[in-house]
């Protein structure tokens, strides 16, 4: 009996030692947390959908999220990174990632970008507006650029067409507005929605470079005081409670109607739902431009991805998932978590079957394909000219396009008088 336990004891520590050895560390799976800023319910599900079939494909790997508001971001990340615990991944457009760039926390991302372009083919513009320095700092995701929104019966009943020039664009507006329906719906909050509008007239007044090529403002010329006279006569159309608004208060004032039109990213989820939802009536177009503007467009953000860890097990995690959401049989389900908003900034997205096969894409497939032809003319503050300046950051972050818009149709300022203390201001932002 002594001699059968001996024997298979022995026999059970050899099995044990020829067992393959398994790191403790191995067993351990990588977290990852992903910040982002889009809030809305039904984006966060579709994000959550892809991070569990991220999460089910790679049992080694964990992904979460934790939504944020643009409100509080440009605080509360520096002030996450201060602290130590900022999240490994966290969405950006490009005047936000010099802040965190700045503070050392973001990882140079071209060597990974490059591997990605090779693969899917990003669309130049998308990979420039986060390469400067030396590096690239973010993998770029999508892109949201403005168009004008109508209904064709509301033109056709007020017996106007679709303006081209800014001459037009205002005779429109006025002989749009009645008793009962706004021209226009135009933001005049402090926020960056009324940046985004604002930057759009004076793209089409021939002021979107922001800076000299030395790096100087120019913000304060004859094209930038033009784009303000010219928002300054829009609002006068517009509802008296656009001080207070958002991009949401602007969709539900088209949505119901009180807005004959609007410049935003895109009505397509708010008309279907909240309103006519008839693809044959939303009219969709590009910005009007003041005559003899040669190169008119739209503000287009290209939104992207930064990597915040410097540990190499977390980075590998990372890049994996960004991976994983740039294949295209994955990339048109995350661009459609707001279907006709977020368009795609690789050459593969854009012809992928996960993104037009959409139901709601399909149903307003004419209005999507403007909206991506409107913004191949996209640009944005600070990112111009085949120039990048950093310090579009500090103004960004202050609201200073807005609040100088706040001057003229709050305060009264002449538009001359609002862009020279606008230029003051941003001076002061960036030696600050």
């Amino acid at each position: 009996m002594r001699r059968t336990l001996s024997t298979l004891v022995i026999a059970l520590v050899v099995a044990v030692m020829v067992l393959p050895q398994v790191p403790a560390t191995a067993q351990e799976k990588v977290q990852i947390t992903l910040w982002h800023m889009e809030q809305p319910p039904h984006r966060v599900e579709r994000i959550q959908t892809l991070i569990d079939e991220f999460n089910a494909a790679n049992p080694g790997i964990e992904v979460k999220q934790e939504p944020q508001n643009w409100g509080e971001i440009y605080t509360k990340a520096p002030a996450a990174v201060a602290a130590g615990n900022a999240p490994e991944l966290l969405f950006a457009i490009p005047d936000f990632t010099p802040i965190l760039k700045d503070l050392g926390a973001v990882q140079p991302v071209e060597d990974f970008v490059a591997e990605l372009d090779a693969a899917h083919k990003f669309y130049p513009a998308a990979v420039a507006q986060y390469t400067y320095e030396g590096h690239t700092w973010a993998v770029p995701l999508y892109n949201m650029a403005h168009s004008l929104w109508y209904r064709k019966s509301v033109f056709e009943a007020a017996g106007v067409e679709v303006p081209t020039t800014w001459d037009e664009w205002l005779a429109v507006t006025e002989k749009l507005t009645t008793g009962e329906q706004y021209g226009i719906g135009l933001p005049a909050n402090k926020n960056l929605y009324t940046d985004q509008t604002v930057y759009d007239l004076m793209i089409n007044a021939g002021a979107d470079e922001i800076y000299n090529p030395d790096g100087s403002l120019r913000f304060n010329n004859p094209a930038t005081v033009e784009a303000y006279d010219m928002y300054s006569k829009l609002y006068k159309f517009s509802p008296p409670d656009s001080p207070n608004w958002a991009w949401g208060e602007a969709e539900a004032c088209f949505a119901n109607r009180t807005c004959a039109s609007i410049l935003q990213f895109t009505v397509i989820t708010t008309y279907d739902t909240q309103a006519e939802g008839d693809p044959a009536d939303l009219g969709v177009a590009p910005i009007p431009y003041k005559e003899g503007v040669e190169n008119p467009g739209t503000i287009a953000y290209v939104n992207a991805v930064m990597i915040l860890t410097d540990d190499p097990a977390k980075i590998e995690a990372a890049k994996k998932f960004i991976s994983f959401i740039l294949e295209p049989e994955n990339y048109g389900r995350f661009l459609n978590m707001e279907p006709g908003l977020f368009l795609p900034v690789t050459e593969d997205g854009a012809v992928a079957e996960s993104f037009w096969n959409d139901p709601l894409v399909v149903k307003y497939k004419e209005q999507v394909e403007i909206m991506v032809q409107n913004s191949t003319t996209g640009r944005l503050f600070g990112f111009t000219g085949g120039n990048t300046f950093p310090s579009i950051a500090a103004i960004s972050a202050q609201n200073l396009l807005a609040q100088t818009l706040q001057m003229v149709v709050i305060d009264g300022m002449s538009p001359a008088d609002a862009v020279a203390e606008g230029q003051q201001l941003m001076e002061e932002a960036i030696e600050d």
